[in-house]
């Protein structure tokens, strides 16, 4: 059972509720012996969406308060975090009207990536506000739902242009060559892809960033999915199949690696 607490206070039914409505937006993280990688992407994620839904910012100091509290509470050392910004006090009826902004911080076990490869299914779908990790996470799971109904593990989406964007969670690289490439198109940019591009950088490997139009995927190698959770090599897009998954996922675990755990 997943324990909640909401700046810093233990959460009753009816705040709960409050905070599914929908308009909200959030991050997810993985905790090691207390530390974080990449916990400033994770704060400016936070203090985007705070900005564009509620016009307020965030006090780190205090988010950082309730984010120990939690871990605390629980006895937990090794946790995954999930912190939603939301308000109790918004009115869909008067969205303008300034209102304070609340934080659900939700401690559970530490997550686990998938031990195999995995088959996913590419579907045309586009996230509203991409940039934006918001609330309204039901066409993503239901797509995924979909593409399981199917024999896969998971969907890729794929935009009205044809381009490959995002996995219904996650993040995709590709090989082509000796090259890593990113798909160019309008997609939530993840903490994790951002710590492994600048990995990459760091290694001196050699990247781009360009459109990849799904009828191109048979012109790459190898295929890895990455989210704040951790990597997993991808073996099959719909009937394209990568011989060399395996191989690109020790590499991008090689510059995840370049990124220290901090102490939360």
């Amino acid at each position: 059972m997943n324990a909640v607490s909401c700046n810093g206070e233990p959460v009753d039914a009816g705040l709960l509720d409050a905070a599914l409505v929908n308009y909200g937006h959030f991050t997810s993280l993985q905790v090691r012996a207390g530390a974080v990688q990449g916990w400033a992407l994770h704060l400016r994620r936070l203090q985007q969406g705070t900005r564009e839904l509620f016009d307020a910012e965030l006090d780190e100091a205090r988010l950082l308060d309730w984010l120990r509290q939690a871990l605390v509470a629980r006895g937990m050392q090794d946790a995954s975090l999930r912190i939603t910004v939301f308000s109790r006090a918004f009115d869909f009826r008067q969205p303008l009207r300034a209102v304070p902004v609340d934080v659900l911080v939700s401690v559970a076990a530490p997550a686990m990536v998938p031990g195999q490869a995995r088959a996913v299914l590419p579907v045309r779908y586009q996230r509203e506000l991409p940039q934006l990790k918001h609330a309204g996470t039901l066409p993503l799971f239901q797509q995924r739902r979909l593409a399981m109904r199917r024999g896969f593990d998971d969907a890729l989406f794929v935009d009205a242009a044809g381009r490959i964007s995002e996995g219904s969670t996650w993040n995709i690289a590709l090989l082509a060559g000796t090259e890593v490439v990113w798909p160019r198109a309008e997609a939530l940019r993840g903490t994790a892809e951002q710590l492994l591009i600048a990995g990459l950088e760091q290694l001196g490997q050699a990247q781009a960033w360009r459109e990849v139009p799904l009828a191109a995927l048979g012109g790459f190698r190898a295929a890895v999915a990455c989210n704040a959770t951790g990597l997993w090599p991808l073996a099959r897009i719909g009937d394209c199949r990568f011989a060399d998954s395996e191989a690109l996922l020790r590499q991008l675990r090689h510059a995840l690696a370049q990124t220290p755990w901090r102490p939360l």
